[in-house]
Formats: structure tokens, C-alpha cells, sequence
């Protein structure tokens, strides 16, 4: 009898904790997406014929095909499992907000700005990838005629700066929950992370820039 309850208490800590894993390693899955496909835009910067050459491969072996599916699958997992810590209630983010001003601490503005940009991305990236798998194949000059749409550029600048934000602040608190950053090296794991989310910018900003100046 004791066991059955000890088994009993122990099984959601346990189911939380798996659940957990899964938030992070399908978070460093993206990270890893994210990273390399801000290299492959920016292969642009070597002109147009670099960015279709790519863009080509990945077609050819059906890793677009096949690959953006199965990064959407992960991207909404990742939602779904992120989703359980975030307050949907009116109520409890009145509150939430009303603890984040009063206390004025850096690390829960810090879950505010992840929770945020991690709804943003949902529907500003599902909305990207839809554009983009139903309008195969990828071409500089698809991607030009984007940039020289008014909407579709500001649409772009919001969704380069959300996602940055939130890799940042995803990787950080990812580090201080399972014991990587600790209080002696918080300040510099800060630092990087700061530097890593501006230099995702510049790099997605110089690429969209370049896209919207080329000539094809």
C-alpha cells in the first residue's frame, strides 16, 4: 500500500520533469534551425546565384520538403510544452504583471519577453512557413518581390527581432534552471547572450537589406 502511493506521488514530478527535457531539447533542436537558417539566408550576401545554388540543394533532396514539416512539428511541440508555465487567464496575468513591476527583477522580465515572442513566433513563423512551402521553389527573386512589399517588410523586421529575443532569453533561462548558469557567472552567460541575440540581428537585418537592394 505504501508503495503504490509513494508511486503515486512520485509520478507527476516525474512526468514533469520528462516534460521538461523535451521543452529543452526541442528548444535546442530549433536554436540549432534558427542558426543555420540565418546562414543560409545570408548566403545572399554572396549574390543571388549563391542563395539559389542552396536553396536548390535543399530541394533536390527533398530537404525542404521534408524538413520544413517536420520543423514545424517541433516548433509546436516546443509551444505545447512551454505553453503549461504560461498564464492565459486574465486574472493571472494581471497578477503576474503587478509581481514583475513591483519586484523590478531582470530574470522574470526576462520569462516575459520569452513568453511573448514565443506566441509572436508561433503565428508570425507558421505564417512564414506557409508562404514559403507553398510557394516552392525558393528564389532570390521571390524573396526580393517579399522585401519590396511594404507589409511583408515590416512583417519580417518584427519577426527577425522576435526571434532573436527569444533565443536569447530561451537559452538563459534554459541554463539557469538546469544549473549551467549559476550566480558567479550569471553576468558574463548575460553578456554572451546579449551579444549572440545582436549579432542573430544584424546578420537576418544585413541579409533582408540585401534582399531589398538586389538586383535579379
Amino acid at each position: 500500500m505504501w508503495n503504490d502511493t509513494t508511486m503515486y506521488v512520485q509520478s507527476p514530478a516525474k512526468t514533469s520533469a520528462v516534460l521538461d527535457w523535451l521543452e529543452v531539447l526541442s528548444g535546442a533542436g530549433l536554436v540549432l534551425f534558427i542558426l543555420g537558417h540565418s546562414l543560409f539566408v545570408a548566403s545572399v550576401l554572396f549574390g543571388a546565384a549563391t542563395f539559389d545554388g542552396l536553396a536548390g540543394f535543399f530541394e533536390s533532396t527533398g530537404l525542404a520538403q521534408v524538413g520544413g514539416p517536420l520543423i514545424g512539428s517541433v516548433f509546436l511541440l516546443h509551444f505545447i510544452l512551454a505553453a503549461r508555465k504560461i498564464p492565459f487567464r486574465t486574472e493571472q496575468q494581471k497578477t503576474l504583471w503587478a509581481h514583475a513591476r513591483l519586484m523590478r527583477h531582470e530574470d522574470t522580465w526576462l520569462w516575459l519577453v520569452q513568453a511573448i515572442t514565443g506566441m509572436l513566433i508561433l503565428f508570425m513563423g507558421s505564417i512564414h512557413m506557409w508562404i514559403i512551402l507553398n510557394d516552392l521553389p525558393i528564389t532570390a527573386t521571390k524573396s526580393v518581390a517579399l522585401a519590396h512589399s511594404g507589409l511583408w517588410l515590416w512583417f519580417y523586421l518584427v519577426f527577425l527581432f522576435c526571434v532573436a529575443m527569444h533565443v536569447a532569453s530561451g537559452i538563459y533561462r534554459a541554463g539557469v534552471k538546469w544549473g549551467y548558469i549559476r550566480r558567479d557567472n550569471r553576468a558574463k552567460a548575460k553578456k554572451a547572450l546579449y551579444i549572440l541575440a545582436g549579432a542573430l540581428v544584424f546578420l537576418d537585418l544585413v541579409s533582408l537589406i540585401r534582399f531589398y537592394f538586389l538586383s535579379v
